[in-house]
């Protein structure tokens, strides 16, 4: 992230990196305009509300598509903490979408990160606050993942898949900004919290999970995400491919060398994170499932890798 400055005052932003980057950028741009307030205090929804100086954001991977969205995320090393700065004045004026800068990205940076973009569209379009525009990007960034992300992975210098993954990471960020993500990021934020675990990757582990979890409350959307991308089949049943699609996210995975679980997990700090998961998620994201404490705590010890848990 680099400043243009005169004597006077900064002039210009530009972010050149990937999402912490962008999100770095923002958080100073909330503190150029509100120099008074610490980060903690601009928490959570429209607390800057006076407009940055030009924005430029240049991404180099395709996932976290915060080039497209309102959050800064934040973390708290001494807390433990992981949370978001949500406001309008932080979308970048532009976005500069070069496949080739992101070209030599390691694979499992372009797993992950592409996994992430999929978990923003699925969260988008399966949440209670869906228009037809965000479904029309939610639809077309999983269309653009399943077909591109493992050509990305295995050929990290196929330029048509790169730029297939930049137009995916906009589409779902331009999705989740207003119709939000749910409960596979709120207990990824808390694992990054704790343990440092990068978010794509908690992302990429705790997906099938959670959508697994949903049982028929999600059947249709997801039904509807699989026929869409290819996957499905409109003569099926909504539950066939419903499950199919999950089985896909699992597969695509398991081929670019993602676990299943997280056993880093410690059972010890299970209740801190399900407290504070539940605190983020209820009321702001408007998900299909409203998980109770217990069923965090729940979902937070499948992911340690015990054993098959029902929590719905």
């Amino acid at each position: 992230m680099h400043y243009i400055k005169n004597s006077k005052q900064c002039e210009a932003l530009i972010a050149f990196g990937g999402g912490s980057v962008i999100d770095c950028a923002k958080a100073v741009g909330a503190k150029l305009v509100r120099p008074t307030k610490e980060l903690s205090q601009l928490k959570g929804q429209l607390h800057v509300r006076k407009p940055l100086p030009p924005f430029i954001a240049i991404p180099t991977t395709a996932g976290t598509g915060s080039e497209a969205t309102v959050a800064a995320v934040i973390s708290n090393p001494q807390t433990h903490e992981k949370y978001a700065i949500n406001d309008p004045v932080l979308v970048p004026d532009v976005a500069v979408l070069d496949p080739l800068l992101t070209i030599n990205l390691p694979p499992h940076i372009t797993a992950t990160t592409g996994m992430d973009a999929l978990t923003h569209a699925i969260e988008a379009y399966i949440g209670r606050s869906t228009t037809a525009l965000t479904n029309m990007y939610s639809e077309e960034a999983t269309r653009l993942i399943m077909t591109y992300l493992q050509r990305a992975y295995t050929n990290p210098t196929d330029i048509e898949a790169r730029q297939a993954m930049q137009k995916a990471s906009y589409f779902a960020g331009a999705a989740f900004t207003r119709a939000f993500v749910g409960n596979v990021h709120v207990i990824s934020h808390t694992l990054s919290g704790f343990y440092h675990v990068p978010h794509g990757l908690a992302n990429a582990v705790i997906l099938p999970h959670v959508l697994e979890s949903y049982g028929a409350t999600i059947y249709i959307p997801l039904s509807q995400l699989a026929i869409k991308s290819g996957i499905g089949n409109a003569k099926w049943g909504a539950r066939a491919n419903a499950e199919l699609f999950i089985q896909t996210i699992r597969q695509l995975n398991e081929a670019m060398s993602i676990p299943t679980h997280l056993p880093i997990l410690q059972s010890a700090d299970i209740p801190l994170m399900a407290s504070r998961a539940y605190a983020e998620a209820n009321p702001l994201y408007p998900v299909p499932v409203i998980y109770t404490k217990a069923q965090f705590e729940a979902m937070y010890k499948k992911l340690q890798g015990h054993g098959a848990i029902h929590i719905l």
